[in-house]
């Protein structure tokens, strides 16, 4: 007890300082009234770090200001407070505790963040996957999360019915909770309403050790081989590291955001707590299309915003004359992440929207690294920024070295966000660490400004004759000319130079693409290695839901036009 006590006291300095520097920096301290500061002081005291702390501190200070609204659902940070209180009784007497797993298979829904922050309470864990899980993955997720119940929506019962037969524990399949659904039998699953879990009302204080116990499991994308569960839980220093990343923003009290990923992926969910933090009222965009992302925009005055950069794309490609129609001047913050920014890309869209592009480099595994600011992309577009206070960032070359000052690494990088680990896989936790530091495989070099620039993947580099070539340079470079939307490089096998580029490329709307003319345009900028040995025109890049592109799955798609 003493040395928890002394531990606690020595972090509080610090910790209330970052609280009160953030107050002051985003507007929330003109918000504090007597039962906020209540609940705050009485989370610094006690040195919690739960997550569903957020809600429990605004529910007090700001209850009358909207929290979440998706189409008629409009709740105050009160009303959220509230039914998280409500759910996390309803889970734990339903038998969801301390320790045990707890599997969201939904849209992009208020309940999300309910059962969230209500596993948080009850120091379990939330594991988050994707609703468009096929039954055979969900039955390995399931299984392999170790997950004792399923929240989802009512249209994935028939998923949820053909997986119930691979369960390894059958209990789970009479644990399932819909949203939109009266319940009862729904072949092999037992389902009960997931309004079922509303019924006892009253506040529900966090259970003692729940601060310890409290995960999210995120699977990653597993455009690789099966799918990894990364581990978050919520050591004390995550307020402290929140809080740095938020200095560096101009996020501010009273922002309106919008969630326009899905909520599983750790983009979507991670903006929309950090905004939380603020006070913002979060906007959730059940499912992302171009037009109705601006239209939301335009309704709601959105001031930030998260996205992936397929996305900007995708809203670059509209007719301009739609893209007038949506008044998007609200728009303050745009935050990119989850996949490279290409250089055109990046100036392409503050030439649209203003300053307003926020690059950032993060991992479900590591939290956030790095992050660059408009005039970063500005002077040196396409870059990822400088490293975030408290992370720091090695660049090593295979034998664990570190790189010389412009040369490229795999990226390594030491913080207090790291995952505990990936689930049940000891030996991909071990292959990710070197001295405290974790890696994700991204290549990566740094420039004499200090800022970072991603080079692709270490599975993805490209030896040609002996050459390390990397496929995001040649990318950018493809992206760059005027006739080209999009691009993908891989290597492909040769007898002669071990491999050789093919690069898939997508022309912009109207564009018909020569390929010899893009291959000399190409010679002009980049060296002979790099310069692709194939061509390969596509009507569009095969991605998963999340927008990376799958570049094993590029060979299938058939071609607009022979390789040349």
């Amino acid at each position: 007890m003493l040395p928890s006590l002394l531990d606690r006291a020595r972090d509080l300095p610090e910790r209330a300082y970052l609280v009160a520097r953030l107050a002051q920096e985003t507007g929330m301290l003109w918000d504090l009234r007597r039962e906020g500061g209540v609940e705050l002081a009485r989370a610094l005291l006690r040195g919690a770090q739960n997550p569903s702390l957020i809600y429990r501190i605004h529910g007090a200070n700001i209850p009358d200001r909207l929290g979440v609204v998706q189409g008629d659902v409009a709740w105050t940070f009160r009303e959220v407070d509230d039914r998280i209180d409500r759910v996390a009784r309803g889970l734990r007497r339903r038998g969801v505790r301390r320790g045990k797993s707890l599997l969201v298979m939904l849209k992009n829904r208020p309940e999300f963040l309910l059962v969230s922050a209500a596993c948080a309470r009850l120091g379990a864990a939330a594991v988050a996957v994707s609703w468009r899980s096929r039954p055979e993955e969900l039955a390995y997720l399931v299984n392999h999360s170790g997950a004792r119940a399923l929240v989802v929506e009512s249209a994935l019962l028939g998923v949820v019915d053909e997986a119930s037969r691979a369960f390894a524990d059958p209990v789970v399949a009479r644990n399932v909770y819909a949203v939109g659904h009266g319940g009862g039998a729904v072949g092999g699953a037992l389902v009960t309403p997931f309004d079922d879990l509303y019924a006892e009302r009253g506040r529900y204080e966090a259970e003692v050790g729940a601060d310890d116990e409290a995960a999210v499991v995120v699977y990653t994308s597993g455009t690789t081989g099966k799918p990894k569960g990364a581990v978050r839980k919520f050591p004390k220093e995550t307020l402290a590291g929140a809080v740095r990343f938020l200095l560096e923003t101009p996020l501010r009290a009273g922002d309106v955001h919008l969630v326009a990923c899905p909520m599983y992926h750790s983009t979507a969910y991670g903006f929309l707590s950090l905004s939380h933090i603020t006070g913002a009222t979060a906007v959730l965009l059940e499912e992302w299309k171009p037009e109705a992302f601006l239209a939301a925009v335009a309704r709601h005055r959105v001031t930030t915003t998260a996205v992936v950069p397929t996305m900007l794309h995708r809203v670059l490609a509209l007719p301009p004359e739609l893209r007038a129609e949506h008044d998007a001047r609200s728009l303050r913050v745009v935050f990119s992440g989850g996949a490279p920014l290409s250089a055109s890309l990046a100036t392409s869209f503050m030439d649209a929207y203003g300053d307003v592009l926020y690059n950032f480099y993060g991992a479900t595994e590591t939290g956030l690294v790095t992050l660059a600011k408009p005039a970063d992309l500005r002077a040196a577009p396409g870059t990822i920024g400088h490293a975030l206070p408290g992370n720091e960032v090695l660049l090593l070359d295979d034998a664990g070295l570190p790189v010389a000052p412009g040369a490229v690494g795999e990226l390594y990088v030491r913080n207090k966000m790291l995952v505990a680990g990936y689930h049940r896989d000891d030996a991909a936790t071990a292959q990710s660490m070197r001295d405290e530091y974790f890696s994700v495989g991204d290549l990566a070099r740094r420039d004499a400004d200090g800022r970072y620039f991603i080079e692709g993947r270490k599975r993805d580099m490209i030896i040609s004759g002996g050459v390390n070539v990397y496929p995001v340079e040649i990318e950018c470079a493809l992206e760059a000319h005027p006739h080209v939307a999009e691009a993908a490089v891989v290597g492909v096998p040769d007898e002669e130079w071990g491999e050789r580029v093919r690069a898939y490329v997508v022309p912009r709307d109207g564009a018909t693409l020569d390929h010899g003319e893009l291959t000399l345009w190409l010679r002009g900028v980049l060296s002979g290695a790099k310069v692709p040995r194939e061509l390969v025109t596509l009507a569009s890049l095969p991605r998963n839901p999340t927008g990376k592109v799958l570049k094993g799955a590029l060979a299938s798609v058939a071609p607009l036009e022979r390789p040349s």
